[in-house]
């Protein structure tokens, strides 16, 4: 252990080791008076300059890591969890009831691909590996699993040394922000932030006054759009689709946004339209998910909304097995198959994709963020082909992008986020801004630079800040 300063205050530093120039990866390693926690584990997705930091042993050694805080359960903040169980990782992992639920969903369903991948790049030959290793395994996730430790919504927790209160976020079922109380000093970690007006879940709190704010940017540089009729070009899309004879595919990240399409498709067949077409949901994490949202109906959902808003829908099909999966594929009608995953990285998607895509009368409509070198990013930028299982599949179906289904606050609900968590007195000794391509957290580094004043940053990948003591303090040491 260092020690602290001579006013009492602990030494806390902050290293960037995901999250930062990019959207995937999320990690935070905080260091307090020499004791590893770490916010958030998240895997890197899209480029593959990212994806390969997933196989670089942790440093500090996993081993040595006391606590992990979750803010939420999509993969890119949770799925390196069991890879850091692999090697060595023995200590707490503190997350709301609803993420523990999804983040087992989640966690399971990564160790199986895991395992699907690396026999998918034996039997292809693309792995420059004889025997291609999964970066862990079922038997990992099942250990990590055992560590998860369930909190409540606005309680502090007492993390021996320091205290942590979980706040509502909005984003998915179970999302927070995660606020620290270390000594008297604040940190808060934002965690995707939903919506102003989240379609079915409770909105996001109000943020705690915070000393130092790490926050996403991923919509840094946009605002969502709201045309009427809403998601009218979806709506389309599938009119248009089964006019024609075509199948459409809405690949669907399966936390949250297979609940909001499902939403959308029931509004839609009530208000007439669309046809009301067979709908397949053909994600097994998805349907656990969508499981999930029925259990925490009371605590996490709107009163507004109904269960019956996103399951009623006439012709419905929950695609639970392999065999099951495998029916879609001898269907000879329009219809419409939600599947995952949501950037078409892996899962039951990947083989819609390869059967549809070549087909002019089909239609693949893409209903969430892309991160850059995803096959999703590719398809919204123009690809003339995909490859999936070491093949190149032409595109030849419909892609249309519905952009109004994100769960991301747009720049000026970030924005009014950050501008609440002034502390009294004050202003936050800084804001960093990661989770965003570099483009997105330039923006919003100059919209809250110009309206609020504050000081910001977007720290590199790698970089290591110290939180304590204060600005004043350091001055008056030196």
């Amino acid at each position: 252990m260092t020690s602290s300063t001579e006013s009492g205050q602990p030494v806390v530093t902050c290293q960037f080791l995901g999250a930062s120039g990019t959207v995937t990866g999320s990690k935070y390693l905080l260091n307090i008076d020499g004791r590893n926690v770490l916010v958030d584990a998240g895997m890197f997705q899209g480029e593959k300059r990212w994806r390969l930091k997933n196989w670089d042993n942790f440093i500090p050694p996993a081993r040595k890591i006391t606590d992990i805080l979750v803010t939420h359960a999509h993969a890119d903040h949770v799925a390196y969890i069991p890879a850091l169980v692999k090697q060595g990782f023995r200590g707490r992992i503190w997350a709301t009831r609803g993420t523990i639920e999804l983040a087992e969903i989640v966690l399971r369903d990564a160790g199986h691909l895991q395992l699907q991948d690396a026999k998918f790049a034996k039997r292809g030959g693309y792995s420059k590996h004889e025997e291609p290793l999964p970066l862990f395994t079922p038997d990992d996730v099942e250990v990590a699993l055992s560590y998860f430790v369930p909190v409540d919504f606005d309680e502090d927790v007492d993390l021996d040394g320091f205290t942590a209160r979980w706040v509502r976020a909005g984003h998915i079922l179970g999302s927070a922000s995660i606020h620290l109380d270390i000594a008297g000093m604040t940190v808060l970690f934002s965690g995707d932030l939903g919506r102003d007006e989240p379609p079915l879940l409770i909105p996001r709190s109000a943020p705690p006054h915070a000393d130092w704010v790490i926050m996403e940017s991923t919509y840094g540089d946009r605002e969502h759009e709201t045309p009427e009729p809403a998601h009218e070009t979806m709506a389309k899309a599938i009119r248009e689709t089964a006019e024609r004879g075509g199948k459409v595919l809405m690949p669907a990240f399966a936390i949250d946004r297979t609940e909001a399409v499902l939403h959308q498709i029931v509004m839609m067949i009530r208000e007439g339209r669309i046809p009301s077409l067979p709908v397949f949901v053909d994600s097994p994490m998805g349907l656990k998910a969508l499981d999930v949202y029925r259990d925490f109906a009371d605590s996490e959902l709107r009163e507004d909304i109904d269960v019956d808003d996103f399951t009623g829908i006439p012709q419905l099909t929950e695609a639970r097995t392999q065999d099951a999966s495998k029916r879609i594929n001898h269907f000879k009608h329009s219809c419409i198959i939600v599947t995952s995953s949501g950037m078409l990285e892996g899962g039951r998607a990947l083989h819609h994709l390869e059967r549809l895509l070549p087909d002019e009368k089909n239609c693949v409509i893409i209903t969430g963020y892309q991160a850059q070198g995803t096959r999703g990013r590719k398809l919204i930028d123009g690809a003339k082909n995909l490859k999936m299982h070491g093949w190149y599949v032409p595109v030849r179906a419909q892609v249309v992008q519905d952009r109004e289904f994100s769960a991301h606050a747009g720049q000026r609900e970030l924005v009014r986020w950050v501008a609440q968590t002034q502390p009294e007195g004050g202003q936050p000794h800084a804001v960093f801004l990661t989770h965003g391509e570099p483009l997105a957290a330039e923006a919003l580094y100059d919209q809250i630079d110009e309206q609020l004043g504050w000081n910001v940053a977007i720290p590199q990948y790698g970089e290591k800040v110290a939180l304590s003591p204060s600005p004043d303090e350091r001055l008056a040491d030196d």
